[in-house]
């Protein structure tokens, strides 16, 4: 295991004995790696899984030469990264917590011992024990991004063998995606550009439910894509370092062009089983009760100023208590302008100035006619 020589801005911390992940730590910002299937090892308790030894060499234990790729990657763009500890073959970190794939019994024609009878318990375990706190740890990295008020991109490196089922493949490179091109567009086009065979969504699909990206990029709605890596162009360690190079300046082209991320769903969030419809009454009850909850965490957050929501966000209490006798008006409801902010103050409007008002700093003040010659 490499240490943190030579790399001050990136350095391991997280390799523990019962940590499924490896953590490679950078400040952060707007990238996220992750490499699901980034180990062929496996814990001691866990012996080979029955197999022989050299069986763990191959692809159905691991994504060859993903994870020095990732590493590389993560150094040179100086973005943190989250691999696999421990083989795919104790549990699929790429699978959803209830997909029947998650403990592979048979991978590639071959019955693996150790998992051909695997017990709900012991499942129930591995999934607590590995998959859960992986997870955890690509959810605690994005939260760490969006605390400093960056939307990540999510990518995730892996790769895939040169034959299947006798078959040649001819991809040097794949980028699979779901609903969201933002970032995969981009990668798809800088690949091309730089000369590889790349496939759109080959040799799989990324339009695989539950999967990491699904449930970290989809449903969070970042920007995210999976880079598939054909393994003979990653087989050796100077191949991989080569490789990483060259992906370096893709990955980074592409998300300079797909310009500042933003917050974007594609896909509704799953229905609960009995829940009604949405139909347009229900979307207006929705939508009251999210503007009762805003007026109340506003009225408990009186260190919050006009001013720094105005320069943060470009409207304040004020606003929002214009825009409700704006829609009074609609109405045919005739509300005055302190009678409506009142609404959204908890109390008249001086009264709150008295009481929680403060003079704007020279700072503040210079920051708002920023923003208001920027909108100007």
């Amino acid at each position: 295991m490499q240490d943190c020589a030579g790399t001050p801005a990136l350095c391991y911390v997280g390799i523990m004995p019962e940590l499924p992940y490896e953590t490679l730590d950078a400040p952060a910002g707007p990238l996220v790696l992750v490499c699901d299937h980034a180990s062929n090892t496996l814990p001691q308790s866990y012996g080979t899984l029955g197999l022989e030894e050299a069986a763990l060499a191959t692809h159905i234990a691991y994504d060859i030469g993903a994870a020095e790729v990732t590493r590389m990657l993560a150094q040179r763009l100086a973005a943190p990264a989250i691999l696999a500890r421990w083989s795919r073959l104790l549990i699929d970190l790429n699978r959803g917590a209830d997909d029947p794939t998650l403990v592979m019994q048979l991978s590639d024609g071959r019955i693996i011992p150790g998992n051909r009878d695997i017990s709900p318990a012991d499942s129930s375990r591995r999934l607590h024990r590995f998959h859960a706190p992986y997870h955890a740890a690509i959810e605690a990295e994005i939260a760490r991004a969006r605390a400093g008020r960056a939307v990540p991109a999510l990518v995730s490196i892996h790769s895939f063998t040169p034959v299947w089922k006798g078959r040649p493949r001819p991809w040097e490179i794949g980028v699979l995606w779901d609903r969201d091109p933002r970032l995969a567009k981009p990668l798809l086009s800088g690949f091309a550009r730089a000369g590889f065979v790349v496939g759109d969504n080959k040799p799989y699909s990324g339009e695989l439910e539950n999967d990491c990206l699904y449930v970290h990029g989809t449903m969070n709605g970042l920007p995210h894509a999976l880079i598939e890596i054909r393994q003979d162009l990653i087989a050796t360690d100077a191949a991989q370092v080569a490789l990483a190079l060259r992906l370096e300046p893709i990955i980074a082209n592409a998300m300079a062009e797909m310009g500042a991320p933003a917050i974007r769903f594609t896909r509704p969030p799953a229905p609960c089983k009995g829940a009604p419809t949405m139909d347009e009454r229900l979307r207006i009850e929705l939508e009251a009760a999210v503007f009762e909850r805003l007026v109340a965490h506003l009225r408990t957050r009186t260190d919050v100023q006009n001013i720094d929501m105005m320069v943060t966000a470009g409207f304040c209490r004020n606003c929002l208590g214009d825009w409700y006798r704006e829609a009074a008006a609609e109405k045919g409801i005739t509300l005055g302008k302190d009678e409506a902010r009142e609404i959204v103050y908890g109390m008249a409007p001086q009264e709150w100035k008295r009481r929680f008002q403060k003079d704007a700093s020279p700072e503040q003040l210079a920051a708002f006619e920023r923003t208001q010659k920027s909108q100007g």
